[in-house]
């Protein structure tokens, strides 16, 4: 089906086999996502010698685990013999090593090969050589980043300008000390969509009207439909009756001590790009991580970071965790509609972004179309 030519206000999303043709998502693997830093864990999962964490990250399983020096290190999670996953739990702890199951190859917690059966009559195996494969990794807002690349894109200039570009000044994101945060609450979705519009409907609000009831009773700009969070330097407001960000707008665990009066009662949201959202509100921080396992299919992990006396807190926790779990839901479903779509003729030469929305082709758009090659 031919694209029709599109009146000024409107602009073309990617088209439709961009979000529905296996072999695209298999292109995105290597293009993007062995490429680019990933937002990979909360350093609370390896805060500790032998900790480790493993998670899927395009084609490579990867482990992230905390050595006995303290170092955080990453690795693909492949022994160098036969190629056995090492780590089969997706969280675990180990004493010393990380032991093959199959053959007994040992490692290191940092990554060399430590022993195997009958290695004294291989003499010729380097232990480092031999060792486990090392990707690069970064520890920043609380939060483990990996890159599978061989020379990774400078971290400062992807992940940290982009998260304190939003502010509009590099140190105003200090102030909600996120490394100093606890994990009060995880909760991982399964999403059958497309990671890419999962992307699409974090950064736009033309839909919160329809679909969010609660969070436009509590952040009442976003009745306007357009997603402010992109203006670098404004938060949006909360409405006049929301004390706090819950799903009635009561309650609340009041300013944390950095977050600024200029900061307070407002909403701030960040994507950096492929894979990672990040939600400031005054008393607690929402950090989602997308984990693309199909063509159709995403795993988000989204965690709500409070202020480390808060975590036990009980009913008022859940009080405050429940507005954006019904956001998340809510979004996830519409992705999941527009998923099942995807491959329709009428979709073959895609969508159209409403002026509201123009930012995502403007930036996310533009940086896939860069990063992976003109549609």
């Amino acid at each position: 089906m031919t694209a029709p030519s599109l009146p000024a206000s409107l602009m073309a999303t990617l088209p439709g086999r961009y979000y529905s043709d296996p072999q695209i998502f298999d292109q995105e693997q290597d293009r993007l996502f062995h490429q680019y830093w990933y937002g990979f864990t909360h350093i609370s999962d390896v805060d500790a010698p032998g900790r480790y964490r493993t998670a899927q990250v395009g084609k490579e399983n990867v482990i992230a685990v905390r050595g006995h020096d303290g170092e955080l290190r990453a690795f693909l999670n492949v022994c160098r013999h036969r190629g056995t996953r090492l780590c089969t739990d997706e969280f675990g702890s180990v004493k010393r090593n990380i032991r093959c199951t199959y053959h007994s190859w040992t490692y290191g917690l940092d990554g060399k090969l430590v022993t195997a059966p009958h290695i004294a009559r291989m003499p010729d195996v380097d232990p480092i050589e031999w060792g486990l494969k090392e990707v690069h990794v970064r520890e920043y807002l609380g939060y483990v980043w990996v890159c599978l690349a061989e020379e990774p894109p400078s971290f400062e200039d992807t992940v940290i300008r982009t998260v304190t570009e939003r502010f509009g000044d590099e140190t105003a994101v200090d102030g909600w000390s996120i490394p100093d945060l606890k994990v009060g609450r995880r909760i991982s979705y399964e999403v059958k969509a497309n990671w890419k519009i999962v992307v699409e409907n974090f950064m736009e609000c033309y839909h919160c009207a329809s679909i969010h009831p609660e969070f436009v009773s509590v952040v009442t700009e976003y009745k306007k439909g357009y997603a402010a969070q992109h203006y670098v330097g404004k938060g949006i407001s909360f409405g006049e009756d929301a004390e706090a960000f819950t799903v009635d707008g009561t309650g609340g665990f009041g300013r944390l001590p950095g977050v600024t009066e200029e900061q307070d009662r407002k909403y701030w949201g960040v994507t950096v790009n492929p894979q990672v959202f990040i939600n400031f509100v005054p008393d607690h921080v929402i950090f989602h991580r997308m984990f693309p396992v199909s063509v159709d299919r995403t795993i988000v992990e989204c965690d709500w970071l409070y202020a480390k006396d808060v975590p036990d807190s009980g009913p008022e926790l859940d009080h405050s965790v429940e507005l954006f779990h019904r956001i998340n839901q809510q979004d996830f479903e519409a992705c999941e509609r527009c998923q099942v779509n995807m491959k329709s003729r009428v979709y073959e030469p895609g969508g159209v972004l409403v002026p509201h929305e123009h930012h995502i082709g403007a930036s996310f758009h533009d940086w896939f179309t860069k990063a992976f090659g003109a549609p």
